[in-house]
């Protein structure tokens, strides 16, 4: 779980003369992660595509052409796998579909040209329909120069006048004008006229006439291109299932046909190696010897094992045979367990773990949605969480969008359990609508208690020192591989500076200088008396807090002799400053809370009892609910009627307080609820990433492709 499945690289040789049933077997198998040959042998060439190779990579080629033009894509496909009795039936209905289509799109490409220029047209001719004047009368003169143009007519007139010229007619339209002149310096005449010329557009007749036929021709064309679409249409619901499936079926078969390329090969021999699962290796080898029998040989090259301390190392079975290879590093196939496995993609955000790393999918899956529940803690959202999660894991065909589903789920569910324990719906107290359950509430989120609120604000730091414990840990395994020394130095090193600083804080050695809810000389500190529980901490003694604080000056040291300089400056960072960045936990905790208890307040009203605790007023008008000793705090939207005396205007002061009270209720916590997503969500993903991963993770790691493809569109027998 911590470590990826331990990988064995092979080596398959045999006959040319059984090549192609072996690259069959391979990919039926779906195990070996082939690598490429390099061509470095002297004597081998990399392989040819087998025969009919060239053929199907046309019809693949053609195949995806025809899907893009359809725009076909999973949500076409019933469920049923389709079959093909022989390769010139896929062949000939393949063919069939794709004169078809391109009959319809080479129409619609040139139905589609017709209407962008006819468009063009009255774009142009537009303008010169206030003018009223036929476009063959604006040009074809030998003496005399029209010009077109957006402008203001009364400033085009002044303009010529002031020029002290007779020869020219200025014709005006809505923002259009046309001047005819002889003689006149227009450019010149028109300085500081905004005078925007337009080109007469090479047609005849009335503008209004020939406007109305292009946007005839228009409509004629749009009605043309929709009724090929149509039919396009037609062909995509009546074949997308057969061209899933035959871009499946020949996809696998350009598959089969390029797989020569990657091996090593003479002129009567190939030879190919790979990476697989150590545990898989008995598998591949009798299904290839129930396939060609003694006709191909099978080796297990090396092992790439895991020493006592945790990191791989080669065992090559064949190493005189294989000395003068260069052993790479095998790809990496995660080995979690099904409930984990989901939260792989937040690890391969960052980056795939390397073969030689610790892989820390398990530690996200324990501490991202129970984190992610504390900050939230709410039944309603954490229900809402769930169902959004499980929609999302439904109608998504990607893998990673189904993982984020299931993480979703995962975080709804924590945002329950703790709103269980925080009596919480939807910001409002389960206790105070008469539910009473055991150990709701035994919880508190601490928006109006102080101590309640430096209990979240310990309990964070508590988690933060775990965390980065477990990832400074995470780290001294992975550097083992570059010796013992360099991973106690690098590690442990700040594995001592954190917990002994915060062991220090939380022992009594100089306690009169420290908060008094950590420790305090009254022993009264937030792990030993608060409103929820007391767990009988009172703080370590003084003798135990010096050792604890000579521990984090050893770890200084170490820091400092591994990293010199560099060391002494990151130890504030590394032992004080990263552990407080957990206190944003706290933070979203009473936000998200207080956000959702005035969304309330302003809903239901409110009242202040005796003991100075805010209180929705659920049961009725404020002023009939406030105990004695109480009083008024806030008077919510929902009773905005409720007090007015009966008739007409009651009545209707009555609706509109519910209704505005509903439409705040819902929209206020729509807004909370997804707030709460982008608040806790990022903010926990950062303190995976930067302070988590940032202790140890490196990541880089190959991912295992192996030969072969599971099918989804088409049977096993399709041939």
């Amino acid at each position: 779980m911590l470590r990826p499945k331990q990988m064995s690289k092979v080596s398959v040789a045999g006959s040319k003369a059984v090549l192609e049933d072996v690259v069959e077997e391979l990919h039926d198998l779906n195990l070996v992660h082939i690598t490429d040959y390099d061509g470095s042998w002297e004597g081998f060439e990399n392989g040819n595509p087998l025969e009919g190779g060239e053929e199907v990579s046309g019809k693949l080629v053609q195949v995806r052409a025809v899907l893009n033009t359809l725009d076909v894509d999973d949500e076409d496909f019933d469920g049923d796998a389709h079959g093909f009795e022989t390769r010139d039936e896929l062949y000939e209905r393949l063919e069939d579909v794709r004169e078809r289509v391109n009959s319809l799109e080479d129409e619609r490409n040139e139905l589609r040209n017709e209407l962008r220029e006819a468009r063009e047209r009255k774009r142009t001719v537009e303008p010169f329909v206030d003018l009223g004047i036929d476009l063959e009368l604006l040009d074809g003169y030998d003496e005399i120069d029209v010009h077109v143009g957006l402008a203001d007519p009364e400033e085009v007139r002044e303009a010529l006048e002031e020029s002290e010229s007779d020869e020219y007619e200025v014709f005006g339209g809505d923002g259009v004008v046309a001047v005819a002149e002889r003689g006149v310096e227009f450019d010149d005449a028109l300085m500081g006229v905004e005078f925007s010329e337009l080109e007469v557009p090479d047609l005849r007749g009335d503008p209004a006439e020939t406007l109305k036929e292009v946007e005839e021709s228009i409509e004629s064309l749009e009605d043309e291109i929709s009724e090929i679409e149509a039919r396009l249409d037609g062909i995509r619901e009546e074949e997308a299932e057969f061209l899933l499936a035959a871009e499946e079926e020949l996809s696998i078969e350009a598959q089969k046909t390029d797989a020569p390329l990657h091996f090593a090969t003479t002129t009567n021999s190939f030879y190919a190696e790979g990476w697989i699962p150590s545990e898989s290796y008995d598998d591949v080898l009798s299904r290839l010897h129930e396939a060609v029998g003694d006709r191909v040989d099978v080796n297990e090259l090396e092992t790439v094992e895991y020493d006592g301390d945790g990191h791989p190392v080669e065992e090559d079975e064949e190493e005189e045979e294989h000395e003068h290879e260069d052993t790479d590093e095998p790809p990496v196939v995660q080995d979690n367990p099904d409930i984990v496995k989901p939260f792989e993609p937040l690890v391969h955000t960052i980056n795939r773990p390397k073969y030689s790393e610790l892989d820390p999918t398990i530690v996200v899956f324990l501490t991202f949605p129970f984190a992610f529940g504390f900050m939230i803690g709410d039944i309603g959202y954490g229900v809402l969480y769930m169902l959004m999660g499980y929609g999302v894991y439904k109608v998504s065909d990607s893998e990673v969008l189904q993982a984020l589903g299931i993480i979703g789920v995962w975080a709804g569910i924590f945002t329950v359990i703790f709103g269980y324990l925080y009596d919480d719906l939807f910001g409002v107290y389960l206790s105070d609508i008469g539910i009473h359950l055991p150990l709701a509430g035994s919880l508190s989120k601490g928006i109006q208690t102080t101590e309640v609120a430096l209990t979240w604000l310990v309990a964070s730091i508590l988690f933060g020192i775990l965390h980065l414990t477990i990832g400074h840990l995470f780290g001294f395994f992975n550097d083992l591989s570059h010796g013992l020394k360099e991973a106690v130095t690098e590690n442990l090193s700040w594995i001592f500076i954190i917990l002994g600083f915060f062991g220090w804080v939380f022992s009594k050695h100089l306690v009169e200088e420290k908060p008094e809810f950590l420790v305090g000389d009254t022993e009264q500190n937030v792990l030993n008396t608060n409103p929820m529980f007391d767990l009988g901490f009172t703080g370590f003694s003084s003798d135990v807090g010096i050792a604890l604080g000579l521990l984090a000056v050893v770890g200084v040291v170490m820091a400092v002799y591994a990293e010199g300089a560099i060391g002494a400056v990151e130890t504030p960072t590394n032992a004080f400053g990263h552990v407080l960045s957990y206190l944003r936990i706290m933070a979203v905790l009473i936000a998200k809370g207080g956000m959702a208890f005035v969304v309330n307040i302003l809903v239901f009203g409110a009242y202040e009892s005796p003991d100075g605790y805010i209180n929705f007023a659920l049961t009725g008008h404020p002023t009939e609910v406030v105990p004695e000793g109480g009083e008024v705090a806030f008077t919510g939207l929902v009773w905005l009627g409720l007090g007015a005396d009966g008739g007409a205007l009651g009545i209707l002061l009555l609706v509109v307080g519910l209704v505005a009270a509903v439409a705040v209720f819902a929209l206020g916590h729509v807004i909370v609820l997804l707030l709460g997503i982008t608040a806790a969500g990022i903010q926990m993903v950062r303190l995976e990433y930067v302070e988590f991963f940032g202790k140890f993770y490196e990541g880089g790691g190959d991912k295992f492709e192996p030969f072969g493809k599971q099918r989804k569109y088409t049977d096993e027998g399709s041939n």
